[in-house]
């Protein structure tokens, strides 16, 4: 009966011991509910930003500055001198923008993309400062002069994004992939911690708004576009093969179908995500960028929907002088 009765005591003092131990280790069970941990987001004693992401950082201001304008003004009727006027600084209004004729599914994604637009340019100015919007030129003569230029010829009668649901989202095809691969291109350019999340934050989203229109298009990657005898899938190719051709850097750009050796793994002939053999996205310079926007092919004689140049320190130096993005660093 002695032996049981210590074998008893030592297995309660055994247990005691474990139990204390897992408090010690872990804590109590009310502890690591009520408190959970919730970063750290960033190096303890890492600097927030370095005097050369600034400039990186304010050069996409161009494009979210054209994303806002368009979709607001598609969807609304106005734009960022209506919904934020303070976020132009100062910039001229853009030209020729107007209200597109869209279905309730089509206004829902581009109203939503249009408010999150307004978010990416206070972000941005609100991390590293910002410049005045620069004249866009969003009209429709603009982005049927593109369309011309990605047929070949002058369709007829000329492409109006604002036509109608499908004209607007092929026309909106053209914009936020180019910041994506910006964006990517910028990245291990970056050293401070805020210019890094400003940039991955921005990038998600971006990348998120390219591929709801893509998956888009793709549903009707078969559909005639009207009043036009090609589809959407052939629209979508001339504008991939035309921002290649622009951004003069190879193949960079990829439309809705393609040929197995651009699939993903080379074993798929759809695409509705544009990636390179790994499955990354392509990256793209500031200069590579702006011949795109430009729709010059030359990162020094503005046009395109930046009439009189994009603004920012790197697309204003690039309208004065030869000048390589990767030797500014």
């Amino acid at each position: 009966m002695a032996s049981k009765f210590c074998n008893s005591k030592l297995s309660a003092v055994l247990l005691i011991i474990l139990a204390n131990l897992l408090l010690c280790c872990y804590g109590s069970s009310d502890q690591s509910h009520s408190k959970p941990l919730c970063g750290p987001y960033h190096p303890a004693h890492a600097v927030p930003l370095y005097p050369e992401d600034v400039d990186l950082m304010q050069f996409p201001l161009n494009l979210e500055f054209l994303e806002t304008e368009f979709y607001l003004w598609a969807t609304l009727g106005y734009g960022l001198d209506k919904i934020a006027p303070k976020y132009a600084l100062g910039g001229p209004p853009p030209i020729g923008v107007r209200k597109a004729n869209l279905d309730n599914l089509t206004f829902s994604i581009i109203e939503e993309f249009g408010f999150q637009e307004v978010g990416h340019v206070r972000a941005i100015e609100t991390t590293v400062g910002g410049f005045p919007r620069p004249l866009l030129d969003l009209s429709a003569h603009n982005f049927a002069k593109i369309f011309d230029e990605a047929f070949g010829y002058s369709l007829i009668p000329p492409f109006d994004p604002y036509r109608n649901s499908i004209s607007f989202m092929l026309a909106v095809y053209i914009i936020p992939y180019v910041g994506l691969t910006g964006y990517v291109g910028t990245n291990p350019f970056l050293n401070g911690y805020k210019a890094k999340a400003l940039l991955a934050g921005l990038l998600g989203v971006e990348s998120g708004q390219d591929a709801v229109v893509r998956t888009y298009l793709y549903e009707r990657v078969k559909e005639v576009v009207e009043p036009y005898n090609y589809t959407v899938e052939e629209f979508t190719d001339k504008i991939s093969m035309l921002r290649n051709e622009l951004g003069k850097c190879g193949l960079k750009d990829e439309g809705l179908i393609v040929p197995p050796e651009l699939g993903a793994e080379n074993r798929t002939t759809t695409n509705v995500l544009s990636a390179n053999y790994d499955s990354l996205s392509y990256p793209r310079t500031p200069n590579e960028v702006l011949r795109i926007l430009y729709t010059t092919g030359d990162e020094h004689i503005p046009g395109g929907f930046y009439p009189e140049g994009a603004n920012g320190k790197i697309a204003r130096e690039l309208l004065k002088r030869p000048f390589s993005y990767h030797h500014s660093l």
